[in-house]
């Protein structure tokens, strides 16, 4: 008697189980370890919050057509659109005129690129970074938050903390068990082709983000 045919693993499984290593590398860079353990001054986190501008600018750029397509659409949330309040974080930590000095570190353009050209050409590489980055946000972005506003204090939940608020998201636990649904909805859509490169893009996503902390180590090698 045959057995039955072993059923894939869930989508967003796939993600986290293919990118653990990286995932656990991007967290442990030297420049995250001293920001959440209250080593460095706001000047690094301010920096932070500047590369993430570009990071959400390339993500929420192309939101319209991407709501459109069977993969993506059911993941466009508005409730998760970050670049608003970044800019409003940006003018508390930096003042008004930030954007007239603020630059993108090489890998930072390197990582917004990847988003940009991923939204223009393949939508379940894109989702990777989606997972990637929004998870992230709901999940240790939090700890980032309670440290940020611990150590420099910021209002609870106010200026400079606001890109890790989701104001329209109000059981962050609940909408990540429905994102995850959504996420193996969207992979039901693949081949097994699609979803492992999309597994291997996950990697990638947190190698890239890796790469960023990095950059921003190096130009905080010392703790304060």
């Amino acid at each position: 008697m045959s057995s039955p045919a072993q059923q894939p693993a869930p989508f967003s499984a796939l993600l986290r189980t293919a990118s653990a290593e990286e995932h656990q590398a991007a967290e442990q860079s030297s420049f995250m370890s001293d920001l959440l353990g209250g080593r460095l001054g706001v000047r690094a986190y301010t920096d932070l919050t500047g590369q993430l501008w570009y990071v959400y600018r390339a993500l929420e750029s192309r939101l319209d057509t991407l709501a459109a397509h069977p993969v993506t659409g059911p993941l466009a949330d508005r409730a998760l659109l970050r670049t608003a309040a970044i800019e409003r974080d940006l003018d508390h930590l930096a003042g008004p005129d930030w954007r007239d000095t603020l630059a993108p570190l090489p890998a930072t353009e390197a990582l917004a690129a990847r988003i940009a050209e991923l939204a223009d050409t393949w939508p379940a590489g894109y989702l990777a970074h989606h997972y990637t980055r929004y998870l992230g946000d709901l999940s240790g972005g939090q700890i980032i938050r309670g440290v940020a506003e611990r150590t420099w204090g910021f209002e609870r939940k106010g200026d400079g903390v606001r890109f890790y608020v989701f104001e329209e998201i109000d059981n962050p636990a609940a909408f990540k068990r429905d994102y995850r649904a959504k996420l193996d909805a969207a992979g039901e859509l693949l081949d097994e082709v699609e979803r492992r490169r999309g597994a291997e893009e996950c990697k990638r996503a947190f190698v890239l983000n890796g790469a960023v902390f990095g950059e921003l180590g190096g130009r905080y090698p010392l703790s304060a």
